[in-house]
């Protein structure tokens, strides 16, 4: 619909008043003022809104070719070497060069180092570790990660993480002798990892990327911490961290097949939220607008521009009911994230001893593995991880103002990698970015007869080759600098 539509469905409620006078002399009468001034306003609200609809995005052949580089079969590989390691659990053998955690955090490392070779050395690898005690972990126990970490070209300090858990688990959490193949939980997303370096690192980039194995998720999170904390200590300005837990599998419990989708979770308000924010955006909103909710939007685009029949569901949680992944731990270190799981979960294959009970068969072996699946899933980790690193950097500083005016004004800290800026809008109960329109870099704008009172806004930016950030919600909620505090600190 255009203006030109608009004045026409005008003349249409107008033309039965104008088609013969009170009398029938033929005369046109007078269309009611109250039409008038309806349209007037229906009319200054459409040319406001309408005429700067999303237009569509660039196009970028990059991504086109990443997308198309994955392998489901360097995948298939991939996982079944993880699940030939018999267990992994967290407490399982670290000495053994067949068998446990250990050899298999060897092999990856190792793996990392061959995709490094491969792009002249562009990979540096690192496996940081912190030794815990807890709940599931009784005895003082080594946690290692695996980093593979790919650095930026001109912003090295902005930061893009992929991650996935190589422990795994039967039934009893404990038990740290019995096989445990977990090649769905998580060698999946291992999997996707290491099938993203291969790719990414045939490519460079403004931002570094890091490609993250993680260890004792099983046990509570322990992985996560470990990379929250190597995050913090080498001062990286982490943009995302697309956490991958659960990734392969296809078929539900009823037997139906989901090829089509999956699931994002983000969390909708920051965890280390301060009171006084959280008092301030229970006025003003922002429930719904935090990094992680922009990056899951983002994620959504990426999937409809650059993957053919697979769609991003956007689910309004920090994670599955009740459950948890290693994205917590970076959120809680104010690092935005998100998880990306299946569509459809089979839960006789998550934490199970292998058995065959009923006629049913449980556990978390290769044959639950949808390998096509995996690797769409792989592709939009892939792409969207290269989207975010060509981009520049999320908009700081973003505020608006424009209580008791017919405009909103916008306001943002321009920066030397961005061309132009695009303020978004979209009513409070949408749940994506509807209308937008291209701003100089100047730092303000001003949409004019916007109402403050009634959209949402938020602000993106362009480098001059089109890539662009995920939007920007105004103030505290969602913004991508908030650190979060010391320790002992509110």
């Amino acid at each position: 619909m255009c203006l030109n539509a608009l004045g026409s469905g005008l003349k249409r409620i107008a033309a039965p008043l104008a088609r013969e006078g009170p009398h029938g002399e033929g005369r046109p009468a007078p269309v009611p003022e109250f039409f008038v001034r309806r349209f007037l306003v229906l009319a200054a609200v459409f040319a406001a809104t309408a005429v700067h609809a999303q237009p569509m995005p660039t196009e970028h052949a990059l991504l086109h070719e990443i997308a198309g580089q994955v392998s489901p079969d360097r995948e298939h590989a991939i996982i079944a070497r993880l699940v030939s390691f018999g267990t992994r659990n967290t407490l399982s053998d670290t000495k053994s060069a067949t068998r446990g955690i250990g050899a298999a955090r060897r092999w990856v490392a190792s793996e990392f180092g061959a995709i490094s070779r491969d792009c002249g050395g562009c990979l540096i690898i690192e496996t940081p570790a912190e030794t815990v005690t807890g709940r599931r972990v009784p005895n003082p126990t080594e946690v290692m990660d695996v980093l593979a970490i790919q650095r930026g070209t001109t912003d090295p300090e902005r930061v893009i993480v992929i991650s996935g858990h190589i422990d795994s688990r039967v039934t009893d959490v404990m038990n740290f002798t019995a096989d445990a193949p977990g090649a769905n939980d998580d060698a999946s997303g291992v999997a996707a990892v290491m099938e993203a370096a291969r790719v990414l690192s045939k490519h460079r980039f403004p931002a570094t990327l890091v490609f993250a194995v993680l260890s004792g998720e099983e046990q509570g999170l322990y992985g996560g911490k470990v990379l929250a904390d190597t995050a913090k200590a080498k001062g990286w300005r982490v943009e995302a961290d697309l956490n991958n837990d659960i990734v392969g599998n296809s078929e539900g419990l009823a037997g139906t097949r989901e090829t089509t989708r999956v699931r994002v979770f983000s969390e909708g308000t920051k965890a280390v939220e301060t009171k006084e924010e959280a008092d301030k955006r229970r006025y003003n909103g922002g429930e719904v607008d935090s990094p992680s909710r922009q990056l899951a939007r983002f994620m959504d685009g990426v999937a409809d521009r650059y993957l053919a029949n697979f769609d991003v569901t956007m689910v309004y949680r920090t994670d599955r009911f009740g459950r948890g992944g290693d994205q917590v731990e970076m959120l809680n270190a104010g690092f935005p994230a998100v998880r990306v799981t299946e569509a459809n979960e089979n839960y006789n294959r998550q934490h199970q001893d292998l058995r065959t009970e009923g006629g049913v068969r449980y556990g978390d072996v290769i044959e639950g593995v949808d390998f096509a699946y995996l690797a769409q899933v792989t592709r939009l980790n892939a792409v969207s991880m290269a989207a975010l690193a060509m981009a520049p950097a999320p908009p700081t500083g973003v505020e608006i103002s424009g209580a008791v005016s017919v405009d909103t004004t916008v306001k943002w800290k321009p920066a030397a990698d961005a061309a132009r800026y695009r303020l978004w809008w979209r009513a409070t109960t949408d749940p994506q970015w509807r209308y937008s329109r291209e701003a100089a870099p100047t730092g303000e704008a001003v949409l004019r007869a916007v109402n403050i009172d009634d959209w949402f806004f938020g602000v993106s930016a362009v480098g001059a080759d089109g890539y662009e950030s995920p939007v920007v919600f105004p103030g505290p909620p969602g913004s991508w600098a908030r650190e979060a505090p010391p320790p002992g600190k509110p």
